[in-house]
């Protein structure tokens, strides 16, 4: 039955996801607001489909730390679910991506559309000015940016591995930060087609001040987040085990 279940959402969600990107390629060519909209609607009809189809439900705590305005959002990435099922916890996210994705026909283009920040990983020292910079514009328009520190998914509970950028963009943005904690990858993990029943946790974390030494800062989120994503991964299991 869980084979089953999770077989017929995949079907739903690619085929959905595929009428989205090739219906709403208009979108390429409307405002940028419009097209984000489309992103967002996307999100929230995956999201629905996962929780009737698959049984994999959504609680999102926290949110009210989330202040208005221009933030930096230092998420835990676990799973292909936070790629699309943040997007719509957000009022105007810009997230940072790899930029081989551009390349990708339809997606690719919209990341470009939606002007999420791209960075290319090959060119360490430039491509950390540049994500700088395009950073710098998105704040000034009042975006939450959004980093997944590790660069890329990282099993439940596997040991930390961040990298700097998300250090450069708080000394160099000097706005808030609120790290982002889940545990995503128990109910859709990574390289594998089963979906599992229960819920996902997503929580906001109290915001960190800007101003903090480099030290100081990369030791309090460091900390802060490890220890609520080894919270909510133990809470995720013991859901799981409920729902076997």
């Amino acid at each position: 039955m869980l084979l089953v279940r999770s077989l017929l959402f995949a079907l739903a969600f690619y085929v959905t996801t595929a009428l989205f990107l090739v219906l709403g390629s208009w979108l390429l060519l409307a405002p940028r607001s419009w097209a984000m909209a489309g992103l967002k609607t996307h999100a929230i009809v995956s999201v629905w489909l996962l929780r009737v189809i698959a049984g994999t439900k959504l609680e999102v705590r926290g949110q009210e730390k989330l202040a208005k305005g221009a933030v930096l959002v230092v998420s835990k990435h676990q799973s292909a679910w936070d790629t699309f099922g943040l997007v719509p916890l957000f009022r105007d996210p810009a997230i940072v991506l790899k930029d081989e994705l551009k390349w990708i026909p339809f997606y690719g283009w919209f990341c470009v559309k939606f002007e999420h920040i791209l960075v290319k990983r090959d060119k360490a020292a430039k491509a950390l000015k540049a994500m700088i910079a395009d950073a710098q514009i998105r704040k000034a328009q009042g975006r939450e940016i959004v980093i997944f520190p590790e660069g890329t998914r990282q099993a439940p509970g596997a040991p930390p591995d961040y990298k700097p950028g998300y250090v450069a963009l708080y000394e160099a943005l000097e706005i808030p930060c609120v790290p982002l904690a889940l545990n995503s990858g128990l109910f859709w993990p990574r390289r594998q087609l089963i979906r599992h029943p229960g819920t996902i946790v997503v929580e906001f974390l109290d915001p960190i001040p800007p101003g903090l030494p480099r030290k100081e800062f990369r030791a309090v989120l460091e900390a802060r987040l490890e220890e609520a994503a080894q919270r909510l991964v133990a809470e995720g299991r013991r859901n799981l085990e409920e729902n076997k």
